[in-house]
């Protein structure tokens, strides 16, 4: 899996948020075992350092456990990962929120192009 990391902040920062959101959408579920450092390493193209620092993060917020004979797991706790993903969804709308301001868009109207759009699906 190749991804572009950019300049803004530390690669693995970006690697932090790239596997909440994964774990977030169930690409990785509660309990799933995650791919070992070196395969992680070899998956985002970045030093097995970087996958380990990023994969620190996540373990001290508790989003993956590590079991010293078999490796690494998504946490069993489906209360932290919906809080995960809520925090996500809140993340991505006050960005979205931020540029429809400075549109002078009302919360009326945002509202109803919600709606307008998940009625074209």
């Amino acid at each position: 899996m190749k991804f572009d990391f950019n300049g803004d902040k530390p690669i693995y920062k970006q690697l932090v948020e790239v596997l909440k959101y994964d774990i977030a959408t169930g690409e990785y579920q509660a309990g799933d075992k995650l791919p070992s450092v070196r395969e992680f390493s070899a998956m985002f193209f970045v030093n097995p350092n970087t996958v380990q620092r990023a994969l620190n993060e996540l373990e001290d917020e508790k989003l993956i456990i590590t079991n010293r004979t078999s490796g690494k797991f998504v946490t069993d706790d489906h209360k932290l990962i919906d809080n995960q993903k809520k925090s996500l969804a809140i993340k991505a709308l006050e960005e979205c929120l931020k540029k429809l301001e400075r549109l002078n868009i009302s919360d009326e109207q945002v509202i109803k192009y919600i709606k307008d759009r998940r009625e074209e699906k």
